[in-house]
């Protein structure tokens, strides 16, 4: 294999003495394995079909030869490319996952002890989790209560001196008030990171999530509306002078441009907004790479089911006024449905949420509140935050946690189950408003 002069981990090639890229490839048992797992099944039809591709692994096997590289090759290139141009975004860098993208776009703008970066009071532990491990004080925006993302307004008055970061989050897909916290970020010099683990393909204002903010880091995770065989994430930046900056950041600062002495490569700082920082290692296989490009040759026909079942339960809960059902955004702001937001408002309702909840449990309908008050964890008492204190500047998301909403499922469901779903919630309400 020929040796690419920026990367020193390829096959020495034909040598005395080589020396390989990938030191143990997997063989046909290993990939009879992979095939098992992901095809599972069983009984006699199933053992018959499986010794049948067994024997055609065992076949190729003899005239095939295994990849010379595994991890940061062309499969990942690719996969950056495709993603590229599907958002219209430029220098995508795939990476571990989401959290590992927040990683890099925290370490731009040199957040450290003192630091605040405003966050949304209801969202995934690992929006907060890097400023956390750095001494960075979380502050936490109330929530619209229409879309349970962040309040533009309450952010405005949560911005200290001291605020480096601004990290909306486009929670079950749908996308926020870009236009306002942008706005407030210029304005006081922020940065914005938007958590979009469930916004790939959204769009806000003619343009998709990925190319409106500083940076934007997706989430490919195994729940999430496409995958990358169960971990990866999507790094974008609007930041000119940053992007070529991005590979070496997933890379531990590895300068193949520039060598030491006697060496083939230097390892160089990044450049941070205000000063240098140290990258880490947020490598990605090229397994996973081929596992995202595959999905999102067929991601217009996800979006377009998670799409229709919405629509079919918006429609479907619109009659009771006490259920306020998912929004199905505008020509302006297009979701990508991840998650379906369900709503009630209680004194139409005769009741709350929690009630609710139960009784569509007792039909046999999954649902949860996806993510709750991040204030109440564990995590920050010990750090010394004030749960009770911020929960009063944080009316809102107290109200509809415990009072408002839940979400149910929309994807990979017959219309029967829709229907039924429908149903449930509607008879649901129906019996608490008559106080059953």
């Amino acid at each position: 294999m020929k040796k690419a002069s920026s990367d020193f981990r390829y096959n020495t090639g034909a040598a005395r003495v080589p020396w390989a890229a990938v030191g143990e490839n997997y063989n046909e048992r290993d990939l009879m394995a992979i095939v098992k797992f992901l095809m599972q099944g069983e009984g006699k039809d199933y053992e018959t079909a499986v010794k049948a591709v067994a024997e055609k692994v065992h076949a190729l096997a003899g005239v095939s030869a295994p990849p010379g590289k595994l991890s940061l090759g062309s499969e990942v290139e690719k996969a950056e490319q495709a993603v590229d141009r599907y958002l219209g975004s430029k220098g995508a860098l795939f990476v571990t996952n989401a959290t590992a993208g927040f990683e890099i776009a925290f370490k731009y703008a040199n957040l450290g002890p003192g630091d605040e970066v405003i966050v949304p009071a209801i969202t995934f532990i690992a929006t907060m989790a890097y400023p956390l491990s750095v001494g960075a004080k979380v502050v936490f925006a109330d929530v619209d209560p229409k879309t349970l993302n962040m309040d533009p307004a309450d952010v405005a008055r949560k911005i200290t001196k001291r605020t480096k970061m601004i990290v909306p989050v486009h929670i079950g897909g749908y996308p926020c008030d870009m236009d306002a916290l942008n706005a407030l970020a210029r304005k006081h010099d922020l940065v914005v990171l938007e958590d979009a683990a469930h916004a790939f393909g959204a769009s806000y204002g003619g343009k998709r999530i990925g190319t409106i903010s500083d940076f934007t880091s997706f989430s490919f995770h195994e729940v999430k509306n496409m995958t990358s065989f169960g971990e990866g994430g999507i790094l974008t930046t609007n930041l000119a002078s940053f992007r070529d900056e991005l590979k070496r950041a997933r890379f531990l600062g590895l300068d193949f441009s520039r060598q030491i002495k006697d060496w083939l490569y230097d390892i160089t700082a990044i450049p941070g907004k205000f000063g240098p920082f140290v990258a880490g290692n947020s490598s990605t296989t090229e397994i996973q790479a081929l596992g995202l490009a595959l999905q999102l040759e067929r991601y217009d026909a996800i979006i377009a089911d998670r799409t229709k079942s919405a629509r079919y339960m918006t429609e479907r809960l619109s009659g009771n006024p006490a259920i306020l059902p998912q929004d199905l955004g505008s020509k302006d702001i297009v979701p990508s449905f991840h998650l379906y937001l369900l709503q009630i408002d209680p004194a139409k309702a005769g009741g709350d949420v929690q009630t609710l909840k139960r009784k569509l449990a007792e039909k046999s309908i999954t649902n949860i509140p996806h993510f709750g008050p991040l204030y109440r964890f564990d995590v920050l008492r010990t750090l010394g935050y004030d749960a009770d204190a911020i929960a009063a500047t944080c009316p809102n998301c107290e109200e509809v946690f415990y009072r408002r909403f839940t979400h149910l499922p929309i994807y990979g469901l017959s219309q029967e189950q829709l229907d039924y779903m429908a149903d449930a919630v509607l008879a649901s309400v129906k019996e608490m408003q008559e106080g059953k």
